[in-house]
């Protein structure tokens, strides 16, 4: 063996040396490999509650890991961005008002709907086991505008909201328990204003019972038009 050969084997050994001894000095240096596994639905419910509490521009990738008990490599390999998770949070919260929304489907009068579903939204809005208000009806009212794509994102689903309180008086008028005159779209439209508004005051600290007295105010306008 020549010089220069035993000089590299012995640089090998005592660069090997090093790094066992770095190791065992520090058992809780991360390794490389697969990460921890979680379960998807539970940080997504972290990421939720973030989210509904910050909104989509003040809840920050620092926020959102923290929350959910990840790093920020697990959350986009996981989801794939800030605007993925939101979107996906989305669809999570509009599960958790399914029983109440599935009201207008249901084969009950349309003011009994509505009533269902105002009285729902006061009892939600105002819950003490997670933040206040509605997470879609005010959320990204106002944004930079590299993040429209989420604000026309969210106007979308209050738009089909208003479309599906709209498509509910129009099968109540066609049914006979609404007025044949009775304006739909303008029916629907003041009880999106009424959803929204109870939104904004919950958030800004109105009780259970305060946000119950609008709706029941709305359920009144509704019966109006009983026929």
């Amino acid at each position: 063996m020549t010089i220069p050969e035993l000089d590299q084997r012995i640089m090998i050994s005592r660069v090997t040396i090093v790094k066992n001894s770095s190791a065992a000095k520090n058992p809780g240096v991360r390794r490389r490999g697969r990460p921890p596994a979680f379960d998807r639905e539970t940080v997504l419910s972290a990421a939720r509650e973030t989210f509904w509490a910050y909104g989509y521009e003040g809840a920050s990738i620092a926020d959102l890991t923290a929350a959910m008990g990840i790093t920020p490599q697990s959350l986009y390999a996981a989801f794939g961005s800030k605007a993925a998770l939101y979107r996906a949070a989305l669809q999570q919260y509009r599960a958790l008002n399914a029983e109440t929304f599935s009201a207008l489907g249901e084969p009950i009068d349309t003011v009994s709907a509505f009533e269902r579903i105002l009285r729902g939204s006061a009892a939600t809005f105002s819950a003490v086991e997670h933040p206040k208000g509605c997470m879609i009806s005010t959320a990204v009212l106002n944004c930079a505008s590299e993040n429209d794509v989420i604000a026309d994102h969210v106007a979308a689903l209050r738009r089909n909201s208003l479309d599906a309180f709209t498509a509910r008086i129009e099968r109540g008028v066609r049914e006979g328990d609404m007025k044949a005159d009775t304006n739909p779209r303008g029916l629907a439209r003041f009880l999106g204003a009424i959803v929204q508004g109870m939104s904004v005051q919950a958030r800004d600290g109105a009780s259970m019972e305060e946000l119950l007295d609008i709706a029941s105010f709305a359920i009144a306008e509704v019966a109006r038009h009983r026929g």
